[in-house]
């Protein structure tokens, strides 16, 4: 079972997201800021992050970078209200892995953290 760490303000959707993640085998954790993802990333080593862009405390492309520094194998799916092409060539840019715009087909999200966590695997 895959462990995620969920990041993202909206409390609704992380509720949505982490039921059906779960019920899609995942095991989910969510905080809403980017203080408490560090935190949770000091303490833990999840499997792969999905990561929104604007959060209450900091931007997410930040705290990408930031993650890209301190876990440079750590599968990162940006997924983000900021759809514009612009925003997902930035966030691929910065090093997440995927970016999802919001709002996105749960199906899809799940097909995605998949394939990503598949490329994260050693041969």
């Amino acid at each position: 079972m895959s462990e995620l760490l969920l990041i993202d303000d909206d409390q609704e959707l992380c509720e949505l997201l982490v039921s059906w993640l779960s019920q899609e085998g995942f095991q989910v954790s969510a905080c809403h800021d980017a203080h408490s993802a560090r935190a949770l990333l000091a303490q833990s080593s999840p499997d792969a992050v999905i990561l929104d862009v604007m959060l209450p405390d900091g931007s997410g492309l930040d705290l990408l970078k930031q993650l890209r520094r301190d876990h440079p194998g750590l599968p990162v799916l940006m997924l983000s209200a900021r759809g514009e092409p612009l925003d997902r060539i930035l966030g691929l840019e910065l090093g997440a892995d995927d970016y999802l715009a919001k709002p996105c087909d749960p199906r899809e999200l799940t097909a995605r953290l998949r394939a990503v966590l598949r490329r994260s695997q050693p041969p």
